[in-house]
């Protein structure tokens, strides 16, 4: 009733009649909302936390995620990427992380990368890792075999106080 299709109709097409499945192609047809385009493509299966998103509270996962907002709170995921326009305040835990954006805080993965748009402010613990020149990074970096363990590393007690 609503086909376009003229497959069961008898006899040729005639001049008059146009191809609209050339017409209809992706590549010409135009979308009906206008989105942001972020610059950093999403992950296919991945959520999206949006640039206009504030998060005050952790944030866990299984899967893949990619922060586009603020978030002040922790992270933990399979895969994070944090995206260029991002800023999260909070420790961060993944199998894979890519920063593209602000972290402040510690951040712990198996492999960590570091873009040329990055800043951390934190300890960064690996096992392992990439920076990429133009990155800014204020903090440590400690390599271990297994960085999402939990077992963060020691910190030497304060000397007392002299009275």
């Amino acid at each position: 009733m609503f086909s376009k299709s003229r497959i069961n109709e008898p006899g040729p097409k005639s001049g008059a009649e146009t191809d609209h499945s050339k017409a209809d192609t992706p590549a010409t047809a135009k979308p009906a909302f206008d989105y942001p385009v972020t610059t950093t493509k999403p992950k296919p299966g991945a959520s999206v936390l949006s640039s206009d998103l504030t998060i005050t509270g952790n944030v866990k996962t299984s899967g893949d995620i990619q922060i586009e907002g603020v978030v002040d709170g922790d992270i933990r995921a399979h895969m994070l990427t944090v995206g260029e326009s991002a800023t999260i305040k909070g420790e961060i835990v993944a199998d894979d992380i890519v920063v593209n954006g602000r972290v402040i805080g510690r951040v712990r993965g198996l492999k960590v990368r570091l873009t040329s748009t990055a800043r951390v402010e934190g300890d960064i613990i690996h096992k392992t890792i990439a920076i990429e020149s133009g990155a800014h990074f204020e903090g440590s970096v400690q390599r271990q075999d297994d960085p999402l363990a939990g077992n963060a590393p020691k910190q030497i007690p304060a000397a007392p106080a002299a009275q």
